[in-house]
């Protein structure tokens, strides 16, 4: 296989793309000098010594300021002041008076809502099992959309704390419910199928978002849908199909020319099929996951660039020739940093405009730009003499 022939068809799927302690002894042995004891009765060991007596001085409890505030307040009084609390922003506060009032006023008429802001107010600050507890409590006594809403947020604490079965569980019991408003079948199905595909089901996390759109699509010709979980949902099929994408490898040192031609191909229609899920989650229109699915596609390629460089050389080669392939080929692929560098720029753009500020994405596509920039900029100069 010639250089640039070998260079050609590593780049190839461009076009495509672009397109224990011992027992205690019993006794001691008699002192130096002093007799052993008699054999005719057992001698009557002196009574221990009573142990010290060790004092602690008392525990100083101190109350803390929500404590003070909160003390001797009833019900009516510990709603308004965990209802302004949330308002505020001042989650720890908000969580001590509804937990407060839903523990010593357990007949009261604001436990319920009481019980479901305290666990919204648990989730802010990340306090999972404390959420969880009553979101749980909450789904026990009662029922209506608040019960059924702390099913779905029992499922979501679940989640973070990383008991994927048992929130996968929770999703499951609230599909098999009669009548269930085509809104929460759809939320239920995309939630369903992320649970799957981060525990590695992916061809399951493939067939519960396309359920998801399905339901979607079908209820939309009824009535206008928020586009959260159905984005969500096309988002995340991008994301099955970049797990695909990422795990096929490349290795020209095989000297295979038919067989990296279908790694390839195969490659470039991963990159694709992810790249469609993104664009069609822009285009749904809710600005979080548009610019979530914008930020994914520039890695697409950017991976894809990052993939060719590094994959294993082509077998035969010496040093200047390997030198000479290697040039070759930041030259074919400067077209998928061109793509990478739109998509980041187009992703923060629109953050930007709508006030989307998702750092897990921003930040990574800001890095991301410079690196591909200044690359670019490096591969553009002139060699030197």
């Amino acid at each position: 296989m010639t250089l640039r022939r070998s260079a050609s068809l590593l780049a190839s799927g461009l076009l495509l793309a672009c397109a224990t302690a011992g027992a205690p002894r019993r006794g001691a042995p008699a002192a130096p000098g002093q007799p052993a004891a008699a054999t005719t009765a057992p001698a009557i060991p002196p009574a221990p010594a009573a142990p010290p007596r060790i004092t602690y001085p008392p525990e100083e409890v101190k109350a803390s300021p929500t404590d003070v505030e909160l003390e001797g307040k009833n019900d009516e009084e510990l709603f308004a002041i965990g209802t302004a609390a949330y308002g505020a922003g001042e989650y720890a506060r908000a969580a001590a008076a509804f937990a407060r009032l839903v523990d010593r006023y357990p007949s009261s008429r604001h436990e319920a809502a009481a019980l479901f802001d305290a666990g919204l107010a648990y989730q802010h600050l990340e306090e999972w099992r404390l959420a969880l507890e009553r979101f749980r409590a909450l789904e026990r006594k009662y029922e209506g959309p608040d019960a059924l809403e702390a099913s779905f947020k029992i499922a979501d604490c679940l989640y973070y704390l990383h008991e994927l079965p048992e929130a996968h569980a929770r999703l499951e019991e609230i599909l098999r419910r009669e009548g269930l408003d085509p809104t929460l079948r759809i939320r239920a199905l995309a939630q369903r199928g992320v649970l799957e595909l981060e525990a590695g089901k992916a061809e399951e996390a493939e067939r519960s978002f396309r359920l998801a759109l399905g339901a979607w699509q079908g209820a939309s010709e009824e009535e206008r849908l928020d586009p959260y979980y159905p984005s969500l949902a096309q988002y995340y099929l991008g994301e099955t199909y970049r797990t695909w994408f990422r795990a096929l490898p490349l290795d020209p040192s095989t000297g295979d020319e038919a067989r990296l031609r279908q790694d390839l191909e195969h490659k470039a229609e991963m990159l694709l099929s992810a790249q469609g899920h993104y664009l069609r989650a822009i285009r749904m229109g809710d600005d979080r996951w548009a610019v979530a699915a914008g930020f994914r596609i520039g890695e697409l390629y950017d991976e894809l660039r990052k993939q060719l460089l590094e994959a294993p050389l082509p077998p035969g080669l010496d040093a200047e020739h390997a030198a000479a392939y290697r040039a070759e080929l930041r030259r074919r692929v400067r077209v998928l940093a061109a793509k990478a560098i739109t998509a980041y720029e187009q992703t923060i753009a629109r953050a930007s405009r709508t006030g989307v500020d998702d750092l897990r994405f921003l930040a990574d596509a800001q890095a991301s730009l410079s690196r591909l920039e200044a690359a670019l900029a490096e591969d553009a100069e002139p060699p030197r003499t």
